[in-house]
């Protein structure tokens, strides 16, 4: 096993970039992982794993050699030191990864024959779609799709906040024109989460083909994904406020959704 305890090692600093850099993960193609948990869930997402870094202070070489699952890629033992230097989180399980990103086109999802998506437009904040990935993977639905995303789906922040959900739904990015394209193609009914002209969620029926389209809380959805859906929908707030955080109403929406096709 090669062991690296050099701060100025270029496996090191390159880590580093693809941590922070979004330019470095486009460029090469690749990002970073954190956890056993989030190593795991990557494995059996059929991800290529490139390098695991390890400290032998927290994790032995047994236990890595079980999570990558007799898939080949190179094992590296990093000192206490780089570890803390590289590591996130303030837990201690004593694994990172290099992982290769896969292709996340439309044509690359697989539907149900009753189709059930989330859409994201617009969103910014990584906790937000972290928070929607763990959703949708909670909910099993078919899909989630990023619609003009303004951070990568390979953010760190995004991988830690979906604590891995990421490596274990389909996922797609595309502009909104080439996903509303999409969508008529597949004959699924867009519904967009708005306030303007809208009836309360629970009284759509999404036993059909759906998508729900959620958007920024700054801007919410473009008018070019309002125009195509065929009812815009809001959940009635009682309060003071007239809206909630992205992800809480998407969680809303789509445990409605499921709920619905449950009880038949």
């Amino acid at each position: 096993i090669k062991k690296i305890t050099s701060k100025s090692n270029p496996l090191i600093k390159y880590f580093l970039q693809l941590q922070s850099k979004r330019k470095e993960r486009d460029k090469a193609k690749a990002f970073v992982i954190e956890g056993i948990r989030e190593v795991r869930l990557a494995v059996e997402g059929d991800y290529e794993i490139e390098k695991i870094l390890f400290c032998s202070d927290f994790i032995n070489f047994n236990k890595i050699y079980e999570i990558c699952n007799k898939k080949e890629c190179e094992i590296i033992e990093i000192s206490n030191e780089i570890y803390s230097k590289l590591a996130y989180r303030g837990s201690t399980e004593g694994i990172l990864a290099i992982a290769k990103q896969k292709n996340h086109n439309l044509q690359n999802i697989e539907l149900s024959q009753t189709p059930l998506i989330l859409i994201a437009e617009n969103i910014e904040k990584p906790g937000n779609i972290g928070a929607m990935l763990r959703t949708v993977d909670a909910t099993a639905i078919d899909a989630f799709i990023l619609a003009n995303p303004l951070t990568d789906l390979y953010n760190s922040n995004i991988i830690r906040s979906s604590i891995g959900t990421v490596f274990t739904v389909q996922t797609a990015v595309a502009g909104t024109k080439e996903l509303v394209e999409w969508l008529k193609a597949k004959d699924i009914n867009l519904y967009a989460a708005t306030l303007q002209e809208s009836k309360s969620y629970y009284d759509i029926n999404f036993r059909l083909p759906s998508a729900i389209a959620v958007g920024s809380e700054a801007k919410g959805l473009s008018d070019e994904m309002r125009k195509a859906s065929v009812e815009n929908i809001l959940i009635p707030m009682k309060g003071k406020i007239d809206s909630l955080n992205v992800s809480v109403s998407a969680a809303i929406f789509l445990a409605e959704a499921v709920r619905q096709r449950t009880v038949g």
